[in-house]
């Protein structure tokens, strides 16, 4: 008989809990610097572009240039996280997504010291270039591609499985139409939340994600030092 134990189907860092709670994080550094830093929505950069080519169209090129600072945080956050898995996969302590997660809350940390009297930019930029760290290191949940950062996508594929699932009555699909609509609860449930404190803590509002974070990094870490130890070479599922 064979007593070997058998190797998870998923890590941690792609169970369907670790992404609710990166997503409930999301939820509340947009709602962060939508509320508290200057209006806008740091998580994707699709209004960055629509923004920079209306400033362009309009021959205001300096402010269409302006929009190549956040464009290019998300971009260089990119780059990094596809570049820093295999340097610190040499260390051989800890995957790279436990170590995002802590760098994540070193950052929002730091950010909630940040004075509203400072020019916006500062924090847009720096929730864009860690976004685009979650966004690219997050990719996939049981199997299902997800993204961390944003909703349009989860909407979709939410009316997507659930029209299918009416048609055929495939359970597939309502498997994955509910676990996009879990997604975008937990994305709303966190913009609730920290809206609902930022008008008593301000800027100090963002530590909020610091709790389902903090929850992340302690799951991922635990998993990395014990059940998961010897698979810290594996890939998670869309990389």
């Amino acid at each position: 008989m064979n007593t070997e134990p058998q190797e998870p189907q998923y890590l941690a860092c792609e169970q369907p809990s670790t992404f609710d709670l990166l997503m409930t994080a999301a939820g509340m550094m947009g709602a962060y610097t939508y509320n508290m830093r200057g209006g806008v929505f740091c998580n994707a950069q699709t209004a960055n572009f629509v923004l920079m080519s209306i400033a362009f169209g309009k021959g205001h090129w300096a402010q269409g240039c302006y929009y190549f600072i956040p464009i290019c945080a998300y971009f260089a956050g990119t780059v990094l996280s596809e570049i820093l898995p295999v340097r610190t996969r040499k260390f051989g302590l800890l995957r790279w997504d436990t170590y995002l997660a802590a760098f994540e809350i070193i950052m929002l940390f730091g950010i909630g010291f940040i004075p509203l009297s400072l020019p916006n930019q500062i924090v847009q930029v720096l929730i864009n270039f860690i976004a685009s760290m979650q966004y690219n290191t997050f990719r996939q949940a049981a199997g299902i591609p997800m993204a961390t950062t944003f909703c349009t996508n989860h909407l979709r594929q939410t009316g997507i499985a659930f029209t299918h699932y009416f048609r055929k009555r495939d359970q597939g699909s309502l498997r994955k139409g509910l676990a996009h609509a879990r997604m975008l609860l937990c994305f709303s449930a966190g913009a609730v939340l920290l809206t609902a404190i930022c008008r008593f803590l301000e800027e100090k509002s963002i530590w909020l994600a610091l709790i389902p974070l903090g929850i992340v990094f302690i799951k991922l870490a635990h998993a990395d030092l014990t059940s998961e130890q010897g698979l810290l070479s594996r890939k998670p599922s869309g990389h």
